[in-house]
């Protein structure tokens, strides 16, 4: 369902660009991009990546923090006290095991971390595109304008691609701050990320 929402969204984010885009370059009195000449413009990746980023980073640190922090009431969180069914050392034995987990060693060692390498890479890689696509747009820009283009040292330490990112980063975080807290007192019938309806405010988790 949410893959359905996300190609959606997608479309709706691609023509709507696209049209904006064309829409500055018709004032700029720049000839329109055709759509094959718009998804490989600067325009669209840092759009596309600049996103993707933030949720990729939000991800990996909730990952992260939620193995040592606690949050008191939160279904969010592990109960402040005692260990967890996910706390408990990975056994070879158990029935439909991971192939990892059978194979042992480094294979182990590295499926035990697996979830937040994959988110970490999956941010790196949208870092480093929306990097690309934000340099690509504000030197197309700068060109239009008859001005030199930056260098990619010269970027990574504009406040624009800062601003793109802490903009976007900021968000992500609050809107987590929000379902931690919030989990603590409201309730949502039926739903696992939400405490049972009759269970206290202190109660931690399910």
């Amino acid at each position: 369902m949410f893959f359905l929402l996300f190609v959606i969204a997608l479309t709706g984010q691609f023509f709507s660009g696209y049209a904006e885009h064309n829409k500055e370059r018709k004032e700029e009195r720049q000839h329109p991009l055709s759509v094959s000449e718009y998804i490989y413009s600067g325009h669209f990746i840092q759009a596309i990546f600049e996103n993707w980023e933030s949720e990729f980073l939000q991800m990996a640190l909730f990952v992260v923090l939620t193995i040592s922090l606690r949050q008191k009431g939160s279904s969010e969180s592990k109960k402040p006290v005692g260990k967890e069914e996910v706390d408990r050392e990975p056994s070879a034995k158990r029935k439909g095991a991971p192939w990892a987990v059978k194979k042992g060693g480094i294979y182990l060692k590295i499926y035990q971390h697996s979830l937040t390498i994959a988110l970490l890479i999956l941010f790196l890689i949208s870092f480093a595109l929306h990097f690309y696509g934000s340099i690509k747009n504000e030197n197309d820009e700068l060109v239009l304008k008859g001005l030199p283009p930056e260098t990619f040292g010269q970027y990574i330490f504009s406040s624009r691609f800062w601003f793109e990112s802490f903009q976007n980063w900021q968000s992500e975080f609050l809107s987590v701050f929000a379902i931690v807290i919030l989990s603590v007192y409201l309730r949502q019938k039926g739903s696992p990320q939400s405490k049972p309806v009759d269970a206290p405010h202190y109660e931690t988790g399910e």
